[in-house]
């Protein structure tokens, strides 16, 4: 992991995501019937999943009559995530929802919240520790690579080649389960050549950087499937810039604006779109049954559905948000 500066580190503790509500302030109070205050640390700020999912925290808070907050990391990164816990645990909130950048790096960090008593609800990602959490809310992310490798085979019509897969981090809980989702599944396909996967560091440049080289190793390239947003942007990217648009079949794991915008276009043959406003909303509903002693549902799982341009008006509940 690269070593943050002091300046970097406290400009990511600083960090606040758009539309907070309510600001968290300090509190001596350990009475959990009295404390009201409620804080969503997402993986990323400025990311449409992670807002749409805000919004969803944010309307569950307010009508259940909580305080609430979101702050988050600018980049998904554990080492920019870290500080913004400390400052959330220095404020006590009752509850912390969190979607922890590192499986195992995060650990630490939550289990401080934990051990402060603050209820702490992971929400798309998890830790491997199951320990921390009262609850883990996502999509059923092995399910969702299996889907897309299912949608890469209806799209190849019979016609055969090699398929990528494009990563994001390694250690990062719903990406790595895509993966393997679409690895164990692709297997029931002889006509696609699985080539594995490749790793962008949350970055649309390295990920249209990895699609220019892989074209030029394998020139029979049929298919890539992009494990999350920013990899799938800079997928379409990488084909458009080398001329495959549509003769490359992409298929991009969430619906941002532009993944929208590019699946009507045709840049995009399909979107595996999550439910993350509903991400949000049961992670409030959890941390409000942990916080009252109801006791909680330790692992649910939301709606995953595939998108085309044929179907993309049927499924447009399903587009992510760029403002709550």
């Amino acid at each position: 992991m690269k070593i943050r500066s002091a300046v970097a580190v406290s400009a990511a503790f600083l960090l606040a995501a758009c539309g907070g509500g309510g600001q968290i302030g300090d509190s001596d109070s350990g009475d959990a019937a009295a404390n009201k205050k409620l804080v969503l640390i997402p993986g990323i700020t400025a990311e449409p999943f992670y807002i749409s999912m805000q919004c969803g925290f944010e309307e569950a808070a307010k009508a259940a009559g909580y305080e609430f907050d979101t702050q988050g990391p600018a980049k998904f990164d554990a080492a920019q995530q870290t500080p913004i816990v400390t400052g959330v645990l220095a404020s006590k909130p009752a509850a912390v929802l969190i979607a922890p950048t590192d499986d195992k790096a995060m650990a630490g960090p939550m289990k401080q919240l934990k051990d402060a008593g603050i209820k702490v609800v992971e929400v798309d990602t998890k830790l491997q520790d199951t320990s921390i959490a009262a609850s883990s809310i996502s999509s059923n992310n092995e399910q969702g690579g299996k889907l897309a490798a299912e949608t890469l085979n209806k799209l190849a019509a019979g016609k055969s080649g090699s398929v990528l897969v494009l990563n994001t981090k390694a250690g990062t809980s719903t990406t790595d389960a895509r993966a393997k989702g679409f690895e164990d599944a692709i297997k029931a396909f002889p006509n696609l050549k699985y080539i594995g996967q490749q790793y962008t560091d949350n970055e649309p440049a390295t990920a249209a950087s990895k699609v220019t080289a892989t074209l030029a190793a394998n020139p029979d390239l049929i298919g890539v499937f992009a494990t999350n947003l920013n990899s799938g942007e800079g997928a379409a990217t990488g084909l458009r810039n080398a001329g495959k648009t549509g003769a490359v079949n992409l298929v991009g794991f969430d619906a941002s604006p532009k993944q929208v915008q590019d699946l009507q276009a045709g840049t995009v043959q399909a979107l595996i779109a999550q439910d993350p406003a509903t991400i949000g909303k049961q992670g409030v509903e959890q941390a409000l049954a942990a916080i009252d002693g109801k006791g909680n549902k330790r692992d649910i799982e939301t709606d995953l559905v595939a998108i085309t341009k044929d179907d993309a008006s049927a499924n447009s509940r399903y587009f992510y948000k760029e403002k709550c």
